[in-house]
Formats: C-alpha cells, structure tokens, sequence
C-alpha cells in the first residue's frame, strides 16, 4: 500500500538516478541492485514443512495475468477488511491499477505446481524528495507466515536500497489495524517515518487521525 500525503519537504537531487534503476532489465536489476549473496536466492525451503518453493523477480509488466489475479487476490484476502475499515476504502480497480505500475517489480513465491503463495512488490523512487526503495505490498499465504519467509523478502529490498546510491532508506506504508503487520517492521527495525502524518486540528473542533503509519528503516551503502 502506499498513499499520497503532505508534510516535511526535501530537495530532489539535480540529476535523476533512480530513474535509471528503474529503466534496466530484471537481469540487469538482480546483478546490480538485488545483489544476491547466491544463485540460489531463488530457491526457498520451508523450515516447517520442508516444501519447496521457487523465488523470481519480474517487473509489473511482464507479470501474466494469471500471476497478476493471483497477486491482487491475495492483497484482497490479507488486507480487504484494513481497507474497508480505513478512509482510503476498498477500491478494486484503483488497486489493480497500482499493481500495474510500470516501474514496479515484483518478487514471486511460487510452490512447486507454478502456484503463487506470496510476494512482495518494490520500487525505487524518491519520497518527498528523497530517495527511498517503497515496499507497495508484501503478502504470504498463510501457511507461509511466521517460517522466515518475510523476513527473507524483506532482506531483499534491504539489499536493493543498500546496492542503489543515493538510497539510503526501506520506506512503507501500514494500516494500524494492522497490528500483526506492526509488530513485524518494529521488530525489523522499522520507525516511524517524520512524513508519517500526525493527528491535527480541522475546522469546527473536528480532529484528523491517521489510521496508517508511514515507516522506514535506514540501511547502509555497500
């Protein structure tokens, strides 16, 4: 998920190298910004189970439809109701079309059948002015969660910020009804962000509060 929003304002650099990143192949990205410690990142073993699973990161655009249905159905089975609950609302087709966004890519968790069982979707971009690696979406099935399956996804969008000078930054966006969600970017090192709104006053005493929380978690170059 991520939202519109106002607050600090920093400067944009003067030259535009995130707009580079974003331009190179899914090859080219994995070499030099994903930068796995192995050419087996994209095999994955559930410790509990022991089941295997395959791993790959593709750009919204070369997703299939198929894997695009199941991505959206998954976002619609773990967060429809934050949705609904929130003052953004559920809406289908604006969802769908973020999930379309041309410099978004995607890394997939497929079990042996071809099935999709999770993903996270990422991209380098610039935040109020900043340069960040926004996490739009992470998901698992459930019987994918609490086995380090998320922890793993994460690492790797670490691995992108930390490999993609001037980044220096994970940011993303949660609901606070979110509270299982909450608990794991705290316990991963996430903050809250100083773009993440806070409660304000409006017109004839009534008050904004946020239901999400804007988050970060800095990350060293490598």
């Amino acid at each position: 998920m991520k939202v519109l929003k106002q607050s600090v304002k920093r400067r944009r650099a003067t030259t535009n190298p995130i707009e580079r990143v974003n331009q190179k192949d899914d090859d080219t990205f994995v070499k030099e910004h994903l930068c796995p410690s192995t050419p087996a990142w994209t095999k994955w073993i559930n410790p509990k189970t022991q089941d295997k699973f395959t791993l790959s990161l593709t750009q919204a655009g070369k997703l299939s439809a198929e894997d695009l249905d199941a991505c959206f159905k998954l976002v619609e089975g773990t967060s429809r109701g934050d949705y609904e609950a929130s003052t953004f609302g559920w809406k289908p087709s604006k969802k769908l079309a973020e999930m379309k966004s041309p410099e978004l890519r995607y890394i997939m968790v497929k079990d042996i059948a071809g099935s999709v069982r999770g993903f996270t979707s990422l991209m380098p971009t610039y935040e109020e002015g900043e340069p960040v690696v926004y996490c739009y979406e992470i998901h698992l099935k459930p019987e994918l969660r609490g086995t380090g399956l998320s922890k793993t996804l994460m690492g790797f969008l670490e691995s992108v910020a930390a490999n993609t000078p001037p980044i220096g930054k994970v940011m993303l966006t949660c609901f606070l009804s979110n509270e299982r969600a909450l608990a794991f970017y705290q316990k991963s090192g996430f903050e809250k962000d100083e773009i993440s709104p806070e409660p304000r006053k409006l017109r004839f005493g009534k008050e904004f509060v946020p239901d999400y929380v804007i988050m970060s978690k800095v990350v060293s170059s490598r």
